[in-house]
């Protein structure tokens, strides 16, 4: 698959109608955590990663690499995950390569950190306290919530912290391109614990790094978990204008 030959102009106006669902796609897209089992053609798949490989780099390194998973390949992944999850012992022995969080929090991070989770465990009926319980819901990420399609991203360990930016504006490119589509995504870090195994099992070069895992498919429209809608500041909040 390879992109059009004229690309649009992007010196055109957008129509109103471009503009309503560009935004749409923007505004629909948040962490689903429950996906029907129906099947996403790998066209479809390919296509929203050609439009989100114009994601942009610096000096068009494009620093990516897509790992799609389905079918057995994806249930393999998931099976060996879940069996060193459910063991302390193997789970110890597993940890991030990268630090995706800070080591010390602070407000208003932490408050945010915080109100989503019990907000996603208050949805489910989940108590404060109840470990065994937050334990199996944060399991499900392993089985890519039951998503069809599993990513796996990974970069070249040579590329330094710029080359991440970049993957971020990737990975939102996928999200966005994906609702375009009517499908939904969650992007999962939790997946870097286990990179170890990702790399074994997908017989990934030394040279390559896992960035994280995300879940590619057909929300479930009737799952409790999907009705969670995140809260977010205000423009006010996060913006400083400046004329002079």
């Amino acid at each position: 698959m390879s992109l059009p030959r004229e690309l649009p102009d992007p010196f055109l106006p957008p129509t109103p109608a471009q503009t309503e669902a560009v935004d749409a796609a923007l505004l629909t897209r948040r962490s689903m955590r429950a996906f029907l089992p129906n099947a996403v053609p790998r066209r479809l798949i390919e296509e929203l990663l050609l439009v989100a490989s114009r994601a942009p780099s610096g000096t068009n390194t494009q620093p990516w690499q897509v790992h799609v998973l389905t079918g057995a390949a994806k249930e393999r992944l998931s099976s060996r995950i879940q069996a060193v999850y459910a063991d302390p012992e193997q789970l110890a022995q597993h940890t991030e390569e990268y630090a995706y969080y800070p080591s010390q929090w602070v407000s208003p991070y932490v408050d945010r950190r915080r109100k989503v989770g019990w907000d996603l465990y208050g949805l489910l009926g989940i108590a404060k306290g109840d470990k065994f319980r937050m334990q199996a819901q944060h399991a499900r990420n392993f089985d890519f919530f039951d998503a069809p399609v599993g990513l796996v991203f990974t970069i070249d360990r040579v590329m330094a912290q710029g080359s991440w930016l970049d993957y971020g504006m990737f990975l939102q490119s996928i999200m966005v391109a994906a609702r375009a589509r009517g499908l939904h995504t969650c992007a999962q870090a939790a997946f870097t614990q286990f990179h170890r195994i990702i790399a074994d099992e997908l017989q990934l070069p030394a040279e390559h790094m896992v960035v994280c895992g995300m879940s590619l498919g057909w929300a479930d429209p009737q799952a409790v978990e999907n009705q969670l809608v995140t809260e977010r500041a205000a423009v006010a909040e996060f913006t400083h204008f400046r004329s002079e």
